[in-house]
């Protein structure tokens, strides 16, 4: 019982934080604008057919751990629709934090199967952790896409899997977790 209430109570803390960052009407275009400092997804961004933007995401865990994000899809930079960020994850985890995502779309198949209502990564989906800023550096999260610590510049180069680029950058927390987790996406079309 005790640990039901220590997971409700960090789960309402990172929704919470989720929540504070609606006051920020720019919150979306500060998010893009933080991401492109990172020289890791310049090239996404060049040639990406579109993206999903998710400007906080709250996760918190005892054991058993959940995530959630309010997010932004975009297609040749116009604002098509918003995402919901949902994750469930079970195993040995401790902590919580916030981080931002994006996901980059290689083609229009990839943005299609994003946008088809209900989508899911799979078991082999992995992101590239980035911290934001003129001297940012990378690390891979393995398979979750939560937020990492960053790690040697040379350790990860991001590519697209199934056409899709995914890169997170931690803003705040503390998390320890080796956890099977894997995050599913709502779509609306605008």
């Amino acid at each position: 019982m005790k640990n039901i209430l220590s997971l409700l109570s960090v789960t309402f803390v990172l929704i919470g934080l989720t929540f504070s960052n609606f006051a920020h009407a720019d919150k979306y275009a500060k998010t893009v604008e933080d991401f492109r400092k990172a020289p890791e997804v310049q090239n996404f961004f060049q040639n990406a057919y579109g993206y999903a933007i998710y400007p906080t995401v709250g996760k918190g865990g005892i054991g058993i751990g959940a995530a959630y994000g309010a997010g932004r899809v975009y297609k040749g930079g116009i604002h098509t629709g918003d995402s919901t960020l949902s994750q469930l994850s079970i195993g040995f985890q401790l902590g919580g934090q916030a981080y931002s995502e994006i996901i980059f779309f290689k083609n229009k198949a990839a943005y299609d199967d994003f946008t088809s209502g209900t989508f899911e990564f799979s078991a082999q989906a992995s992101a590239v952790a980035i911290t934001v800023g003129a001297n940012a550096q990378v690390g891979s999260t393995g398979n979750s896409a939560a937020a990492g610590n960053a790690g040697n510049r040379t350790a990860a180069k991001a590519n697209y899997m199934n056409g899709m680029a995914i890169f997170t950058a931690a803003k705040g927390g503390l998390m320890y977790e080796a956890a099977i987790a894997g995050q599913a996406f709502s779509f609306d079309a605008k």
